[in-house]
Parts: C-alpha cells; structure tokens; sequence
C-alpha cells in the first residue's frame, strides 16, 4: 500500500499525525456540522474556514497544493447544483454551496492524509459504527492492493516474455488475474487464522486521549466559535 498517497501521508512525522484518531473524527464532525449550519458564507467566511484548514495542514506537514487539489475535484459534482441555484436568481447561494463542498472535502481530505486507515475505522468503532462494515471496509481496502499487486506482476512477466497487447490476450489474463488472486487471498485468510484472527482487529497500540487531543478539541471548538460569533456580526 506504500504507492497510494494518501497512505503515505498518513504515516508523516508531525504532532497532528499523533493525535488520537477520535479526536481527529470528532473535529472533522465538528468542522463539517460549522458548515453546514453557515447561512450564505461570503467571501470573509470562506476566507475563515479556508485559514484554518490551511493551518491545520501546515502543521500536519502534509503537501497542501496535493491536498487542495484532489478536495477541488468535488467541484465538478456540486457544479451542477450551483449552476441550478445560479439560473433561479441565487448567486451567493450557488457560492455558498461550491465553498461548503470544497471546504468539506479539504477537511475530510486532511483527517484521512493525517489517520492510517486501521487507526481511522477504529476510532469509528469506538464511536458506534457497525464492526462488520468497518471489516468489509478493512478487507476491501487490504484485497484491492493484493489485485492490483497480481495484475502488476503479471503485466511485467508479459513484457519481459515479449508478449503483445490485444483485446484476446487481455481478456485471457483477466481470467487469469482472478484465479491467482483468489488463491492469494485464501492463501492470507488462512495466515490470518493461523496468527489468531477471531473477526476483529487489534491494534498493537491501542489509542488513548491524552492531553494533547483535549487541547485539539479545544482549538477546532474555539476556532469554529470564533468563525460563527464573527458571522453575527456581520
């Protein structure tokens, strides 16, 4: 998994890097709730969020022009909702909607470039998500690499044998890729039962709160007072 970025970035050096995965959750809810509360965010509201975000990043030492990027491809999605309200008379409603979906996706963005994935869905788990989809994802997320490992492999074994790309040869090797990813699967199943694998699992350092989260939290929850007594204001 070490060529997927936001994988990557997870496992970066850096104090936010080493907050506990819950209190990263409950800012993200945090932040995302601020938003969806904001009546017609202008440009000095925007402006606000967007700071703190960026700050948020800043510290977490993670690439914000990649980051800013890959939360801007959400635009496109939320364009077509804001074309509607554009047409209907609602410039600053059409704004308000691409802002919150672009500064939604930018914190999501951060808490997952920040959280490695088992840290991140158990602390969904502790708070109440359901285990066997929180599994379903673990698996799904594990299995795509071990496919996409195989069809790497078997891609290169092509090459160095000379073969040539066709519609038949692909449709060959598709057949192929299944029947040696399925047996490499089973093949890891039967390794995780042979290490004790009941259906959960375990972390070999299991997160705490410490004193840190709390001034996290404390933060998130000032800054987004701050941000909200500033929009009555004005």
């Amino acid at each position: 998994m070490h060529h997927v970025t936001l994988d990557t970035w997870s496992r970066l050096p850096s104090p936010i890097h080493r907050l506990d995965p819950r209190a990263k959750i409950a800012a993200t809810l945090a932040v995302l709730v601020s938003l969806a509360l904001t009546r017609d965010p202008g440009g000095l509201r925007i402006g606000g969020y967007f700071a703190l975000l960026t700050l948020l990043g800043a510290a977490a030492r993670v690439p914000l022009a990649g980051v800013i990027l890959r939360a801007a491809l959400v635009l496109p999605f939320a364009g077509g909702v804001a074309l509607l309200n554009l047409f209907g008379g609602d410039p600053a409603r059409a704004l308000g909607l691409l802002a919150k979906s672009f500064l939604s996706a930018y914190m999501v963005l951060l808490m997952l470039s920040t959280t490695p994935l088992h840290a991140l869905l158990r602390g969904l788990e502790s708070f109440g998500a359901p285990r066997f989809l929180l599994m379903v994802m673990q698996f799904l997320y594990r299995y795509l690499f071990v496919l996409s490992e195989q069809a790497q492999h078997m891609m290169r074994a092509r090459d160095c044998r000379g073969g040539r790309r066709s519609f038949a040869a692909a449709r060959g090797a598709v057949a192929v890729l299944f029947a040696r990813s399925y047996a490499r699967a089973e093949r890891i199943h039967h390794a995780m039962l042979a290490r004790g694998f009941r259906g959960h699992f375990q972390l070999l350092d299991p997160p705490a709160l410490r004193g840190a989260d709390l001034l996290y939290l404390l933060f998130i929850a000032a800054s987004l007072t701050a941000l909200h007594v500033s929009l009555w204001n004005h």
